[in-house]
């Protein structure tokens, strides 16, 4: 095979992205024979991918049951975006120390993308929603790249994976009273001027207000009771 052609997804990419980006839903359940049905796979890499995805946590087994999407829970989403926002502080404490030109222009270059993508225009807009998502990670993982540290941006990578799970409930229903939604592309840009100035208070205080505004209004999704006759 050349250096040019790309390897075929494997059970594991697919199941990943499709509960990544919502094509599987929280609490759904996955049954192997289904799988097999919908995607064209084998039983067995299906089982090796499904084992692969409990031990990440994107994946819940329930004995004499199966398995099923983990699903979304307020305790979950508090703890993990509490998480999220002490690890980011620390991975983006040390980029603004350690970056250099090269990781500027990369931020810039994401900040760019990110700025050019549409949002979806409905809950069934995935394709839309998944572009945008894949541009939306590239920019924070490239304001955090120069963080000096292979394991501390592991765990910033599996905390990314499950804010995106949460994430995209506010995503695809970004329309909505209960998302709250605000013009995030002013917020990232805000984010990047401080990052590039060097201003770790500045941006450290611009990033927890980003992530804990995204999780008010995933927390406003997860419980509609609390927002009935709402009007903004």
């Amino acid at each position: 095979m050349t250096q040019t052609e790309e390897q075929p997804a494997t059970a594991y990419d697919v199941l990943r992205h499709e509960i990544l980006h919502g094509d599987l839903l929280p609490g759904e359940r996955l049954r192997a024979a289904d799988l097999r049905a919908r995607y064209s796979l084998g039983l067995t890499p299906i089982r090796e991918a499904l084992m692969r995805l409990s031990s990440e946590g994107m994946v819940t087994n329930e004995v004499n049951r199966g398995a099923r999407v983990r699903d979304t829970t307020l305790a979950e989403l508090h703890d993990l975006m509490q998480t999220r926002r002490e690890v980011e502080s620390l991975c983006l404490t040390k980029a603004i120390a350690l970056g250099d030109t090269a990781w500027e222009g990369e931020i810039l270059r994401a900040m760019h993308l990110l700025s050019k993508a549409p949002l979806p225009e409905s809950p069934e807009d995935r394709d839309t929603a998944s572009r945008w998502e894949v541009l939306h990670r590239q920019f924070h993982h490239a304001l955090v790249a120069a963080a000096g540290s292979d394991w501390l941006l592991r765990i910033w990578n599996v905390l990314a994976d499950h804010s995106e799970r949460y994430r995209k409930l506010r995503l695809l229903n970004y329309r909505t009273i209960a998302a709250d939604v605000r013009d995030v592309n002013a917020e990232h840009r805000a984010i990047m001027e401080t990052v590039l100035n060097r201003d770790t208070p500045a941006a450290l205080a611009l990033m927890n207000a980003h992530l804990d505004k995204t999780e008010q209004a995933v927390a406003r999704l997860l419980t509609p009771a609390s927002h009935e006759g709402r009007a903004e």
